[in-house]
């Protein structure tokens, strides 16, 4: 996608920098996020993540699988990845479009986690209609978001990305109710627990919605 900071700016090894977090809140979070997928696995699924950034989940997870591919708009996050999974025999990573999803394959388990749904923009009926193809008769597909209790933690966590440089300085006045809002023009949305309803009536599937360690809070779309 044209004008996506995740692939012009924050990629590759900024990314990589990003979730070197110091906050031992952050860090329990995405361990948290991890681990509910993980233990909704039963080893033999073939999985693909949406916006896989370096491969952070793909890794996590290819033990938990039977094989597991992540797909993103920047080849420099791709080309790191490719590296950082190279001892991962059963995982690979590839430069891909969400909105130009293109496998022969259909999927088990679809995984588009932390907070991806605000990163791809994902809210038409056209893209979760595309998402849906990907799944196997059966199969899930797993967004999350961030958790209204989490605020005071994503905040440090982004004051903590632009102390290193990798996003602008925070606009503070601007970010407010799930927004945070940056002065070189980033903006990181979240999904409300409507959000995420109208989002599983959009599927025509049975759905839920969980929440995970107070920091955040999973759709899970059941193909049946």
């Amino acid at each position: 996608m044209k004008n996506n900071y995740y692939a012009q700016k924050l990629n590759s090894t900024m990314l990589f920098k990003a979730y070197e977090t110091e906050i031992p809140r952050v860090k329990q979070y995405l361990d948290a996020e991890i681990s509910f997928v993980r233990d909704n696995l039963t080893s033999s699924e073939r999985v693909l993540e949406l916006g896989a950034g370096y491969g952070r989940i793909v890794k996590e997870l290819a033990g938990d699988c039977k094989s597991i591919v992540g797909i993103d708009v920047s080849v420099e996050s791709v080309e790191l990845g490719k590296e950082y999974l190279k001892d991962s025999h059963n995982a690979k990573i590839i430069d891909m479009d969400v909105h130009n999803l293109q496998f022969e394959e259909k999927f088990d388990v679809v995984l588009c986690l932390q907070n991806g749904l605000s990163a791809m923009k994902i809210k038409s009926t056209d893209l979760i209609e595309k998402i849906l193809k990907m799944v196997m008769s059966g199969g899930k597909i797993f967004f999350s978001t961030y958790s209204e209790k989490f605020w005071e933690y994503r905040l440090m966590w982004f004051e903590e990305q632009a102390d290193k440089g990798l996003i602008g300085e925070l606009d503070y006045d601007k970010s407010k109710d799930g927004v945070i809002i940056c002065k070189d023009g980033f903006k990181a949305t979240t999904h409300t627990q409507k959000d995420l309803e109208e989002i599983g009536d959009l599927s025509g599937y049975d759905y839920k919605i969980h929440e995970v360690d107070e920091s955040s809070v999973f759709l899970i779309i059941h193909k049946n």
